[in-house]
Protein backbone atom coordinates (compact mmCIF):
# COMPACT_ATOMS: atom_id res chain seq x y z
CA UNK A 1 0.00 0.00 0.00
CA UNK A 2 2.85 2.44 1.04
CA UNK A 3 4.51 2.11 -2.28
CA UNK A 4 1.44 2.16 -4.10
CA UNK A 5 0.86 5.70 -2.53
CA UNK A 6 4.65 6.93 -3.28
CA UNK A 7 3.78 5.90 -7.11
CA UNK A 8 0.52 8.02 -6.98
CA UNK A 9 2.38 10.75 -5.58
CA UNK A 10 5.02 11.04 -7.87
CA UNK A 11 2.57 10.63 -10.66
CA UNK A 12 1.05 14.08 -9.32
CA UNK A 13 4.45 15.45 -8.93
CA UNK A 14 4.95 17.09 -12.16
CA UNK A 15 7.58 16.63 -14.98
CA UNK A 16 10.81 14.82 -13.46
CA UNK A 17 14.26 15.47 -15.07
CA UNK A 18 13.75 12.54 -17.75
CA UNK A 19 11.06 15.14 -19.01
CA UNK A 20 13.61 18.38 -19.65
CA UNK A 21 12.97 19.61 -23.29
CA UNK A 22 15.65 17.43 -25.58
CA UNK A 23 15.97 14.49 -23.37
CA UNK A 24 14.60 11.73 -24.76
CA UNK A 25 16.01 8.63 -27.57
CA UNK A 26 14.38 8.65 -30.43
CA UNK A 27 11.83 9.41 -33.01
CA UNK A 28 8.16 8.10 -33.74
CA UNK A 29 6.59 9.87 -37.22
CA UNK A 30 3.18 9.36 -37.05
CA UNK A 31 1.23 9.47 -40.03
CA UNK A 32 -2.68 9.96 -40.41
CA UNK A 33 -4.99 8.73 -43.27
CA UNK A 34 -7.08 11.78 -43.80
CA UNK A 35 -9.88 10.20 -45.35
CA UNK A 36 -10.09 8.07 -42.35
CA UNK A 37 -10.21 10.89 -39.90
CA UNK A 38 -12.77 12.86 -41.55
CA UNK A 39 -14.75 10.20 -41.92
CA UNK A 40 -14.55 9.22 -37.94
CA UNK A 41 -14.72 12.76 -36.82
CA UNK A 42 -13.26 15.48 -39.51
CA UNK A 43 -16.63 15.96 -41.03
CA UNK A 44 -18.57 16.46 -38.05
CA UNK A 45 -16.37 19.38 -36.90
CA UNK A 46 -16.22 20.52 -40.47
CA UNK A 47 -12.54 20.52 -40.80
CA UNK A 48 -11.28 22.50 -43.86
CA UNK A 49 -8.91 19.24 -44.75
CA UNK A 50 -12.35 16.88 -45.30
CA UNK A 51 -14.07 19.30 -48.23
CA UNK A 52 -14.24 17.48 -51.84
CA UNK A 53 -11.02 17.88 -53.40
CA UNK A 54 -8.65 18.59 -51.51
CA UNK A 55 -6.76 16.03 -51.93
CA UNK A 56 -5.35 14.57 -48.80
CA UNK A 57 -3.73 11.19 -47.93
CA UNK A 58 -1.14 10.60 -45.22
CA UNK A 59 -0.73 13.41 -43.71
CA UNK A 60 1.65 14.11 -40.49
CA UNK A 61 -0.04 13.77 -37.32
CA UNK A 62 3.61 14.56 -35.82
CA UNK A 63 7.00 13.64 -35.02
CA UNK A 64 7.28 12.99 -31.37
CA UNK A 65 10.41 12.58 -28.97
CA UNK A 66 10.13 9.30 -27.27
CA UNK A 67 11.80 7.28 -24.42
CA UNK A 68 12.80 3.45 -25.01
CA UNK A 69 9.76 3.29 -23.17
CA UNK A 70 7.45 5.61 -22.64
CA UNK A 71 7.54 9.75 -24.21
CA UNK A 72 7.32 13.33 -22.80
CA UNK A 73 5.12 15.99 -23.16
CA UNK A 74 4.31 19.34 -22.93
CA UNK A 75 8.05 20.32 -21.80
CA UNK A 76 8.68 23.74 -20.77
CA UNK A 77 10.94 25.45 -23.20
CA UNK A 78 12.45 29.17 -23.81
CA UNK A 79 11.80 28.89 -27.08
CA UNK A 80 8.81 31.19 -28.10
CA UNK A 81 5.84 29.79 -29.53
CA UNK A 82 5.07 29.54 -33.15
CA UNK A 83 3.38 32.34 -35.25
CA UNK A 84 0.11 31.86 -37.06
CA UNK A 85 2.03 32.48 -39.80
CA UNK A 86 4.38 29.96 -39.46
CA UNK A 87 2.12 27.27 -38.39
CA UNK A 88 0.00 28.03 -41.34
CA UNK A 89 2.80 27.32 -43.52
CA UNK A 90 2.66 23.27 -42.10
CA UNK A 91 -1.05 23.19 -43.12
CA UNK A 92 -0.11 21.55 -46.40
CA UNK A 93 1.01 18.68 -44.57
CA UNK A 94 -0.28 18.35 -41.03
CA UNK A 95 -3.73 19.41 -42.77
CA UNK A 96 -4.50 22.39 -40.25
CA UNK A 97 -2.55 25.32 -38.92
CA UNK A 98 -4.54 23.97 -35.21
CA UNK A 99 -2.70 21.01 -35.91
CA UNK A 100 0.54 22.05 -36.38
CA UNK A 101 0.39 24.66 -33.61
CA UNK A 102 -1.10 21.67 -31.14
CA UNK A 103 2.12 18.89 -32.34
CA UNK A 104 4.70 21.77 -31.70
CA UNK A 105 2.70 22.97 -27.91
CA UNK A 106 2.56 19.19 -26.87
CA UNK A 107 5.63 17.04 -28.61
CA UNK A 108 7.36 20.22 -30.60
CA UNK A 109 8.61 21.59 -27.14
CA UNK A 110 10.24 18.52 -25.95
CA UNK A 111 12.41 18.20 -29.13
CA UNK A 112 15.20 21.13 -27.35
CA UNK A 113 14.56 22.74 -31.00
CA UNK A 114 13.03 26.30 -31.72
CA UNK A 115 9.60 25.72 -33.57
CA UNK A 116 11.15 26.71 -37.00
CA UNK A 117 13.67 23.93 -36.60
CA UNK A 118 10.89 21.23 -35.22
CA UNK A 119 8.70 21.71 -38.51
CA UNK A 120 12.00 21.80 -40.61
CA UNK A 121 12.53 18.85 -38.87
CA UNK A 122 9.30 17.43 -39.14
CA UNK A 123 8.92 17.70 -42.90
CA UNK A 124 12.06 16.33 -43.72
CA UNK A 125 10.85 13.62 -42.04
CA UNK A 126 7.80 13.04 -43.93
CA UNK A 127 9.40 13.79 -46.89
CA UNK A 128 11.93 11.00 -46.62
CA UNK A 129 9.04 8.27 -46.34
CA UNK A 130 7.79 7.47 -49.55
CA UNK A 131 3.75 6.84 -49.25
CA UNK A 132 2.45 3.93 -51.32
CA UNK A 133 0.84 5.85 -54.16
CA UNK A 134 -1.27 2.50 -55.01
CA UNK A 135 -3.69 3.79 -51.72
CA UNK A 136 -4.30 6.60 -53.67
CA UNK A 137 -5.84 5.26 -56.48
CA UNK A 138 -8.94 3.39 -54.90
CA UNK A 139 -11.88 4.93 -56.00
CA UNK A 140 -14.42 3.43 -53.33
CA UNK A 141 -13.96 2.61 -49.86
CA UNK A 142 -12.23 -1.17 -49.28
CA UNK A 143 -11.92 -3.11 -46.15
CA UNK A 144 -8.66 -4.95 -46.16
CA UNK A 145 -6.36 -6.71 -43.51
CA UNK A 146 -4.35 -4.00 -41.28
CA UNK A 147 -0.83 -5.81 -42.62
CA UNK A 148 -1.87 -4.76 -46.05
CA UNK A 149 -0.96 -1.22 -45.07
CA UNK A 150 2.04 -2.09 -43.74
CA UNK A 151 3.24 -3.97 -46.43
CA UNK A 152 2.92 -2.01 -48.56
CA UNK A 153 4.64 0.91 -46.72
CA UNK A 154 7.53 -1.94 -46.37
CA UNK A 155 7.39 -2.06 -50.11
CA UNK A 156 7.93 1.48 -50.76
CA UNK A 157 10.79 1.91 -48.31
CA UNK A 158 12.96 -0.94 -48.09
CA UNK A 159 15.19 0.63 -45.37
CA UNK A 160 12.56 0.22 -43.10
CA UNK A 161 12.31 -3.34 -41.05
CA UNK A 162 8.95 -4.28 -39.80
CA UNK A 163 10.04 -4.00 -36.42
CA UNK A 164 10.70 -0.03 -37.01
CA UNK A 165 6.65 0.54 -37.58
CA UNK A 166 3.21 -0.46 -36.58
CA UNK A 167 -0.25 0.29 -38.29
CA UNK A 168 -2.97 1.47 -35.68
CA UNK A 169 -6.55 1.23 -35.94
CA UNK A 170 -9.67 3.21 -34.35
CA UNK A 171 -12.88 1.28 -34.27
CA UNK A 172 -13.07 -0.59 -37.21
CA UNK A 173 -10.80 1.55 -39.53
CA UNK A 174 -7.31 2.29 -40.44
CA UNK A 175 -6.03 5.45 -38.26
CA UNK A 176 -2.40 5.88 -38.45
CA UNK A 177 0.99 4.49 -39.24
CA UNK A 178 3.65 5.39 -37.40
CA UNK A 179 7.43 4.90 -38.15
CA UNK A 180 9.89 4.74 -35.77
CA UNK A 181 13.29 7.13 -36.48
CA UNK A 182 16.42 8.10 -34.57
CA UNK A 183 17.40 11.27 -33.85
CA UNK A 184 19.09 11.75 -37.09
CA UNK A 185 15.90 10.82 -38.81
CA UNK A 186 17.77 6.91 -39.37
CA UNK A 187 15.00 3.47 -39.90
CA UNK A 188 15.54 2.56 -35.61
CA UNK A 189 13.71 -1.01 -34.33
CA UNK A 190 10.59 0.96 -31.98
CA UNK A 191 10.20 0.61 -28.30
CA UNK A 192 7.90 -2.48 -27.24
CA UNK A 193 5.28 0.38 -26.27
CA UNK A 194 5.16 1.37 -29.59
CA UNK A 195 4.33 -1.75 -31.23
CA UNK A 196 1.08 -2.26 -30.99
CA UNK A 197 0.13 -3.61 -34.90
CA UNK A 198 -3.84 -3.65 -35.61
CA UNK A 199 -5.10 -7.37 -36.37
CA UNK A 200 -8.33 -6.34 -37.72
CA UNK A 201 -8.89 -8.30 -41.11
CA UNK A 202 -11.30 -6.46 -42.55
CA UNK A 203 -10.38 -2.58 -41.62
CA UNK A 204 -12.06 0.57 -43.53
CA UNK A 205 -10.08 2.52 -46.11
CA UNK A 206 -11.56 5.14 -47.39
CA UNK A 207 -10.54 7.03 -50.97
CA UNK A 208 -8.84 10.23 -51.25
CA UNK A 209 -11.42 12.49 -51.82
Amino acid sequence: MRAMLLAVLAALAGPTAADEAGTFDYYVLALSWSPNWCAAEGDARGAEQCGAGQGLGWTLHGLWPQYERGWPADCSTSARPPSRQRTAAEADIYGSAGLAWHQWRKHGTCSGLAPGDYYRLARLAYERIERPEILRQLDREVTLPASVIEDAFLEVNPALGADGLTVTCRGDRIQEVRICLTRDLEPRRCGSDVRSDCTLPDAGFAPVR
